[in-house]
């Protein structure tokens, strides 16, 4: 297997660039076959003196200077159009060029959206690409939601593509065979719920390159009623915030128990952006260590599997 390259954003997040340099610490003493090349964008001198303060092996690692930052608040467009030297433009620029192979960032969520649009190809066939989060079942499995706030409005057609996507990531992420794809509404039966979803179901029954099991509801979400759950962005973006703060209430409130433990957005890393021609992991604006960690890892992985060439493949 070719070496892997993988561009992530120093710069972006709360804690950058310190807990983005313990995430590379982290994931470098885990790898014990061969992990991948880091390219580690930003700010030169700050990056090589936490590299020599935290002892991080550099073997694997490539600084690539970066003189410019994208701020949590700027406007996405107008920030990659004025800041080319930003670790978030120049991050695109080496993953467009085929200089790294995926790009991890926690920084301008606007800002990725944007970049990972117009620097990289959307798959043909894609009316809009999504990002998707993971949902933790009760019962210990791996749900994933879709969307979950690129796309606010949709159509039937976007909610049918979602489905796709979603099926394909589950399948090979999570390793979940012939993934079951439920429509979140606000009832079981069919032709329940607003417009958008009384459309989209006829679609997505009929889509032969999904297990579509129905509608499923609010209380279902955490349940293992089905693999990949598909809505508006709007919706999904109310349900992983809803999601985030179990974890928030559980340590507030001192409940410890393993399956609380699960909503832990570290754990996963970030969200992908589905639907472009190359890996881009966004990751939390509040990332620590660990989720820097599973950040490479995740991004790796969906690399290493040709994950967007097989979602291309589904909409040839």
């Amino acid at each position: 297997m070719p070496e892997m390259n993988i561009g992530l954003d120093m710069m972006g997040g709360d804690f950058a660039p310190l807990e983005a340099v313990k995430g590379i610490q982290m994931y470098l003493s885990e790898q014990n076959d061969s992990p991948a090349n880091l390219f580690l964008i930003g700010d030169e001198e700050k990056i090589n003196q936490l590299l020599i303060d935290h002892k991080v092996d550099s073997t694997h690692l490539t600084v690539v200077h970066a003189p410019q930052e994208i701020d949590m608040h700027e406007s996405p467009i107008k920030a990659l159009k004025e800041k080319p030297q930003s670790s978030i433009s120049i991050g695109f620029q080496y993953l467009a060029a085929g200089k790294t192979d995926a790009f991890i960032s926690a920084g301008n969520t606007g800002a990725m959206l944007v970049g990972s649009m117009f620097s990289l190809k959307v798959i043909e066939g894609v009316l809009r690409p999504t990002i998707a989060t993971v949902l933790p079942k009760e019962n210990g499995g791996t749900g994933l939601l879709v969307d979950v706030g690129i796309n606010v409005d949709c159509k039937p057609e976007n909610l049918n593509q979602f489905a796709i996507m979603g099926s394909i990531y589950a399948q090979w992420m999570f390793g979940v065979n012939t993934p079951r794809v439920g429509l979140i509404n606000v009832g079981e039966e069919e032709g329940k719920g607003n417009m958008i979803a009384q459309a989209a179901y006829p679609l997505l029954k009929e889509n032969k390159q999904i297990n579509f099991v129905g509608n499923i509801e609010g209380r279902d979400l955490l349940f293992d009623k089905a693999d990949v759950m598909v809505c508006d962005g709007f919706t999904g973006n109310i349900i992983l915030k809803m999601a985030e703060s179990l974890f928030e209430l559980a340590q507030l409130k001192k409940i410890e128990h393993s399956h609380f433990d699960l909503f832990n957005f570290e754990i996963y890393g970030g969200t992908p952006v589905l639907g472009v021609s190359k890996p881009v992991m966004i990751g939390h604006g509040i990332s620590h260590a660990l989720a820097f960690k599973n950040m490479i890892i995740a991004a790796k992985k969906m690399a290493d599997t040709n994950l967007l060439a097989k979602m291309q493949q589904a909409f040839t």
